[in-house]
């Protein structure tokens, strides 16, 4: 064969395989805590500035009906890294949580045990993609186990500011000396979620050659509410020009915050934008746009019924630790130039569980071995096809600290059924004509309720969901342990 003949063989084969030697997308995975679907500009929020993530929103994919595997943030991060729902881990609730044994507030039930942390043998994001070649980095909250239990054991290369703690809670908290154990302080004064940022932004130059995982689940917007006092006395000025005033409604036992007009609580999400753009744009100056994954989302709802209540969650009901679409349906915002169309606006509903074997197929990596996932790849709707119909799934047998009682839900198509554990009562809502959950159709549409009741049991068994029990020394002559004052306008 002479040498033309063989190139032009040579080439031909290397055109039947276009994909065999192509580089695997980067990842860049946002994660919020307790950051609520409205409080992004591109979701409709007239107080937040958000022009980072409403560019990116613009840029890619934006959801409309994505939600968090549970009200509150450890069990949802575990849905996130491990593709399960949080049952089967164990996490359902947040760590640090009063246990049944050490359970001192007057309510009907006693919540149910947890897991503290994520077994050091489950499968994680990070794990699987460290094998199939990427570079993996950690940057910000963790809160899923004890010293031993971390990022670094876990899959990532790289820990900076990932330990047990919820929020920041040591040193000057949101700004340095951080008093993190996983992260040196800065000079006095710096800002947390900038600092996290420029580190993210240096690791993606030093492994700009090979793909990476960046994942940056912040600290921001979880309390201690602490602003920038330039960002804090911008929105002070645009509260007052707006002509804002706080505004409560009631939800059960709580007063719930009606208008977006918190100050301090502008500033973070602002901030925490910021630090969004300043990872994006190392990510164009590297020249990485089109071939990277850039995720954000959000771990809760808003906190709208506990500890200062900063945001409102409008028109979805109620918040972070509730059950109703407040508590768990989230901005989702998805940009990959080389697959998404930009401008997309998805209505599927998703939920946590799918991002693993989404970037799995993305990255053409394999889970482990045998490995449970629950949920479905991304990857066809963000080519602009379809997902089929499934049900999507919430148990969290705990009192949360914002108000919410124990309970569990299922999603299937447009319908949603609520069961609330402390009377067995079933609340049905039409979630896309009454996305607010105002009118309960549980009474006018009984068979659909019992076919959904059902499936949901059913899907409660297979992931070995626990219920609490009655609680033994419920007194129904005492408040509840449910309620809270009313908290301080700011």
């Amino acid at each position: 064969m002479s040498a033309r003949i063989f190139l032009l063989v040579l080439a031909a084969l290397c055109s039947l395989a276009p994909h065999a030697s192509a580089r695997q997308p980067n990842i860049v995975f946002f994660l919020a805590d307790d950051l609520g679907r409205q409080d992004l500009g591109t979701y409709g929020s007239k107080f937040y500035e958000t022009p980072n993530l409403d560019k990116m929103a613009a840029e890619g994919a934006k959801f409309t009906d994505a939600y968090a595997a549970c009200p509150v943030c450890s069990p949802s991060r575990a849905s996130i890294l491990t593709g399960q729902w949080p049952q089967r881990t164990g996490i359902t609730d947040y760590i640090g949580a009063a246990q049944p044994e050490n359970w001192k507030r007057n309510t009907a039930l006693l919540p149910a045990p947890y897991s503290d942390r994520l077994a050091l043998n489950a499968p994680t994001l990070a794990k699987s993609l460290k094998k199939a070649g990427y570079a993996t980095f950690f940057s910000g909250k963790w809160h899923l186990g004890p010293e031993g239990f971390w990022p670094e054991n876990q899959g990532f290369e790289i820990n900076l500011g990932g330990i047990d703690k919820g929020g920041p809670y040591g040193g000057n908290k949101y700004f340095s000396p951080y008093g993190n154990p996983r992260l040196t302080d800065g000079p006095a004064g710096e800002h947390l979620p900038d600092r996290l940022a420029s580190e993210a932004a240096k690791f993606m130059e030093s492994r700009k050659d090979v793909p990476f995982l960046v994942y940056f689940p912040f600290y921001d917007v979880h309390t201690p509410l602490m602003a920038r006092e330039d960002l804090k006395q911008k929105y002070l000025k645009k509260k007052q020009d707006m002509g804002l005033k706080a505004e409560w409604g009631h939800e059960h036992t709580r007063d719930v915050r009606l208008v977006q007009e918190h100050a301090v609580y502008a500033g973070m999400v602002e901030a925490m934008d910021q630090a969004v753009g300043k990872v994006l744009a190392k990510l164009d100056a590297l020249g990485l746009r089109e071939n990277t994954i850039v995720i954000f989302t959000s771990d809760n709802g808003g906190l709208s019924t506990s500890e200062g209540s900063p945001t409102s969650n409008l028109p979805l009901r109620g918040g972070k630790g509730w059950m109703y679409e407040g508590g768990i349906r989230e901005p989702l915002i998805i940009r990959w130039p080389a697959v998404v169309k930009a401008g997309s606006v998805i209505s599927a509903p998703v939920s946590s569980p799918d991002f693993f074997p989404t970037l799995m197929e993305a990255a053409g990596a394999q889970p482990e071995s045998g490995q449970k996932m629950d949920g479905v790849s991304l990857v066809p709707v963000l080519k602009g096809g379809s997902l089929a119909e499934r049900a999507l799934f919430w148990h969290y047998p705990h009192y949360g600290n914002q108000g919410g009682a124990p309970g569990a839900a299922i999603r299937r198509g447009d319908w949603k059924l609520i069961e609330w554990f402390e009377d067995q009562r079933l609340e049905l809502y039409n979630v896309k004509e009454d996305i607010g959950e105002m009118h309960d159709l549980a009474g006018t549409h009984p068979e659909l309720v019992e076919k959904l009741h059902v499936e949901l049991r059913a899907m409660q068994k297979d992931t070995g969901s626990i219920f609490p029990k009655a609680n033994p020394n419920f007194r129904v002559d005492l408040p509840s342990g449910r309620g809270a004052g009313k908290p301080k306008a700011k």
